[in-house]
């Protein structure tokens, strides 16, 4: 996969916060591609915070905008306004990791009403899922419940599951760094969240 040129993060969850459409506190926004301005709704549930609107408009300014056929995985998937969105613009395949059964129940409900076949949603933990699982993507969303710790956990064995030069994004409470196996591309900050974009070697 050809790596992209490059060209800002997640709040926390209230009726006003960056991310969710005005005046509708469980609902997110879809921002760019041929799903633009759709919108996702999503149970309360702890630690599910969609990713801000303007967060994924700096993301997709590095990827290129267009994921044309891109294989995606969304790990811990919550409103699954990045997979959703990676699949709005082009991506060929995302799978969705949420183990949470009324979060997942929402994604299931949202793919039908975009009617988003590339969309594959599996109900399942993702550190089980990562260990049992041998595929490759192109791009890798991890983007775990605030303050989890767990985006350290994952990182330390994501590698195998990227293609050459392939993407890993990461959101987290505190500023991430390039595990063994990545480079840094781009990193920034919103509020009390950190996120990068991380290339494989």
């Amino acid at each position: 996969m050809p790596v992209k040129r490059a060209a800002s993060p997640r709040a926390a969850s209230s009726p006003g916060a960056p991310g969710r459409a005005r005046g509708a506190a469980n609902r997110v926004r879809i921002v760019g591609g041929r799903y633009r301005r759709r919108l996702l709704d999503f149970p309360d549930g702890a630690g599910l915070r969609p990713t801000p609107d303007r967060v994924r408009e700096t993301l997709f300014n590095w990827l290129g905008q267009d994921l044309p056929g891109w294989t995606c995985l969304d790990l811990f998937a919550g409103s699954g306004a990045l997979g959703f969105e990676a699949a709005s613009r082009g991506a060929g395949r995302v799978v969705m990791i949420e183990r949470d059964p009324k979060a997942a129940g929402a994604l299931e409900k949202n793919r039908a009403a975009l009617g988003a076949d590339e969309v594959d949603i599996q109900r399942a933990d993702a550190l089980a899922w990562l260990a049992n699982n041998r595929e490759t993507f192109d791009l890798v969303f991890v983007d775990p419940p605030f303050d989890s710790g767990l985006a350290e956990a994952v990182m330390a064995g994501l590698a195998r599951h990227l293609k050459p030069g392939g993407y890993a994004y990461v959101e987290a409470g505190a500023e991430v760094a390039a595990p063994d196996g990545f480079i840094m591309h781009r990193s920034g900050r919103a509020g009390r969240s950190h996120f990068a974009l991380l290339i494989k070697e």
